[in-house]
């Protein structure tokens, strides 16, 4: 017995061990974690000033910056999430936002409680706009003076809620005191802490646990059992911003638009010798106006015997300023950095149109302007917007010349021209140009379907014009490589006979198309004729849009009117 003894205890000892063992495990295994989530980490916040932002209903990767007790979004953030409106001219240190009839303005920096409406200053409890090194940094509370937005700020770590939209939700009450982890699960890390009777909005409701958001801006998760029945409520939205409505000007009916190339006074005779062969056009664009130099100083040959005569024939006159000829005609190369970033040159350029719009009796300004390059982009559109105000003033049409939509002209902001403009033209040819290397299509059907397309995903199809071209190009290829020269719509018919080639039509471009070879060169041409314009034409039709532009008066067949005609009366 005395032997059995030591063994039974030893026995016993093992199974209370194993027990207790056992047993630890099982409490560890059904034990909720009481680990805290480092908040720093969960938020990404590495400095003392940062403001974490929960946009909506999800914590986004920019920060918010607290300077003194007021906050700031960057200018980056400002323009990604809330607003895009905003002008910044970093050499002229000015924070410009332009409604239906004004600028306002706020000078950035320590002068930056002062806003003026109207060039009438009037003082704000913060300073709207400052930089701290190269970074823009603008007030929530100026911000909400033109996009609806509500915010909360929360400290521990610092975090705010912020809302630009509002909907109905998911909402419950918590049950009894409890925990929102970062994961579904007990052994999560612990987020927050919520009371019994708190308030969630239910993001997603899972088997057992549910994503939730608490009134404190906190998203993670708490179990089904501590959630209350979930109830639909409705947010309220904030409607305290200023509502900027810019009511644009349109023609009755459809747009018939044509563009009038004249170079000097002599050239600019009246309207009527070519328009008598045209039928329906509405609106003729001479191009009048050409930039000099990088002040905002332009030439002009605008003749008031030419818009009477126009107005006579019931036509409108929406005068054309282009760069296209500054560097032949003047020597100038026209650096739109330099010419639309200065306040004072976009003012010079502006008083002097409108100057033309008063002492000719103008209908409308056409811009183009198509050298803008990208670092010009932001000076551009605000010469527009600038520019609108005053054609709104006297109730003349603002038309801009654009390309087919590219990801390198992007900066040309179509989104804010049709806002802004009371008509977005397209230039809906040079597909295939001589720079390109490539011979091809001066503008087939896809270019022009697409260069629709991408334009109305930024522009109202009521504000688009498509120009089609009353020209295309001879590609020659031979041992000297590509040679490209254009042939007029007029001359087309002769080429052809002269080439001994039957066209053939290519359905794939809705355009005829005539090969050859002569002397060891080979040379191709895509027509532009009656027939592949009116394809381009039905295009238009299906695409509801304002109307069409031609480029340009007086190297037509006269024939291509009647197609056009159809068309812009609603009968093809």
């Amino acid at each position: 017995m005395k032997k059995i003894i030591p063994v039974l205890v030893a026995i016993v000892l093992i199974v209370v061990i194993g027990a207790v063992a056992f047993g630890g495990q099982i409490i560890e295994k059904y034990s909720y974690s009481k680990e805290r989530a480092d908040l720093d980490a969960y938020f990404g916040i590495t400095a003392e000033d940062e403001i974490a932002i929960i946009l909506q209903n999800e914590v986004i990767e920019e920060k918010a910056k607290l300077i003194g007790s007021t906050v700031y979004f960057d200018f980056a953030t400002v323009e990604k999430y809330f607003t895009d409106r905003f002008y910044v001219n970093k050499e002229e240190k000015l924070l410009l936002f332009t409604t239906a009839d004004d600028v306002i303005r706020i000078q950035i920096g320590d002068d930056s409680d002062v806003i003026y409406v109207s060039d009438i200053g009037n003082s704000l409890e913060y300073k709207a706009a400052l930089y701290e090194g190269d970074i823009l940094y603008i007030a929530a509370e100026y911000i909400k003076k033109y996009v609806n937005m509500s915010y909360s700020l929360y400290g521990d770590p610092m975090h705010m809620q912020v809302y630009t939209e509002w909907s109905m939700v998911n909402e419950a009450k918590i049950t009894e005191d409890t925990a929102v982890r970062i994961r579904g699960g007990i052994k999560s890390e612990i987020l927050t802490d919520v009371a019994e009777g708190d308030k969630v909005i239910v993001l997603e409701e899972m088997e057992t646990w549910s994503k939730v958001k608490t009134q404190t801006g906190f998203i993670g998760y708490v179990e089904n059992k501590q959630l209350g029945s979930v109830t639909v409520v409705e947010q309220v939205p904030v409607k305290e911003a200023m509502e900027v409505v810019i009511n644009s000007i349109q023609k009755e009916g459809t747009v018939n638009m044509v563009f009038h190339q004249v170079f000097d006074a002599d050239s600019n005779s009246k309207p009527s010798k070519l328009l008598k062969n045209t039928k329906g056009v509405n609106v003729i664009a001479p191009t009048w106006f050409r930039l000099s130099d990088n002040e905002g100083n332009f030439t002009s040959i605008a003749s008031e015997a030419y818009v009477a005569n126009a107005h006579e024939m019931g036509v409108e006159v929406w005068a054309l300023i282009t760069d296209v000829d500054s560097k032949s005609l003047y020597g100038v190369d026209i650096d739109f950095y330099e010419l639309l970033s200065s306040s004072a040159n976009r003012e010079r350029l502006i008083d002097g149109l409108m100057a033309q719009v008063d002492t000719y009796d103008l209908d409308g300004i056409n811009i183009d302007f198509e050298q803008v390059k990208s670092s010009a982009g932001t000076h551009f559109i605000q010469f527009l917007r600038e520019l609108s105000i005053e054609t709104r003033k006297r109730g003349v049409i603002l038309s801009v010349d654009n390309y087919v939509p590219t990801e390198y002209t992007a900066h040309y902001n179509r989104k804010e021209q049709g806002l802004v403009v009371d008509y977005v033209v397209i230039m809906g040819y040079d597909e295939h140009y001589a720079g390109g290397g490539v011979a091809g299509s001066n503008a087939s059907i896809d270019y022009v379907e697409q260069g629709i397309i991408k334009t109305k995903e930024s522009v109202p199809a009521h504000k688009i014009i498509n120009a089609i071209p009353f020209y295309t190009k001879v590609w020659e290829s031979g041992s000297e490589g590509l040679n490209v020269a254009t042939l007029t719509m007029e001359n087309q018919a002769e080429w052809v006979s002269k080439s001994g080639v039957e066209p053939v039509w290519l359905e794939e471009f809705c355009q005829s198309y005539v090969e050859f070879e002569r002397d060891g060169k080979v040379y191709q041409c895509w027509l532009e004729d009656e027939e592949s314009v009116k394809v381009k034409l039905q295009v238009m039709k299906a695409q509801d849009i304002a109307g069409v532009a031609a480029w340009k008066l007086g190297i037509e067949d006269t024939g291509i009117w009647e197609v056009i005609s159809q068309y812009t009366a609603g009968s093809m």
